[in-house]
């Protein structure tokens, strides 16, 4: 007979163990990015941050580490000045696609 499993049991996702290399992390702003959701997109370089250290990313923007935590957090929407500081200081870039591709 198999053993229930308790939810208390199970260990709590969490991405940026998974968000290891550059192409981890363009890989998951690539699917964020087809929601077409600026709160996600914002939420997920959120996550790719903290995998990659607030404090570093917050030197290397120049944004200090409490804005980036409420810009990222995906409950507001970041500027694009903002995004692109972030993208940028990460290593990433966007690019564009015909949509119908």
């Amino acid at each position: 007979m198999s053993k229930k499993i308790k939810l208390s049991d199970l260990k709590r996702f969490d991405i940026t163990e998974h968000l290891d290399s550059a192409e981890a992390m363009a890989a998951y702003l690539t699917v964020v990015l087809e929601d077409n959701d600026p709160a996600l997109l914002a939420a997920a370089l959120g996550d790719i941050a903290r995998a990659r250290g607030m404090t570093q990313l917050a030197k290397d923007t120049g944004l200090s580490r409490e804005s980036l935590y409420k810009g990222l957090s995906g409950e507001r929407i970041p500027s694009a000045e903002t995004l692109l500081k972030v993208l940028s200081a990460l290593g990433l870039k966007l690019t564009a696609a015909p949509a119908n591709a």
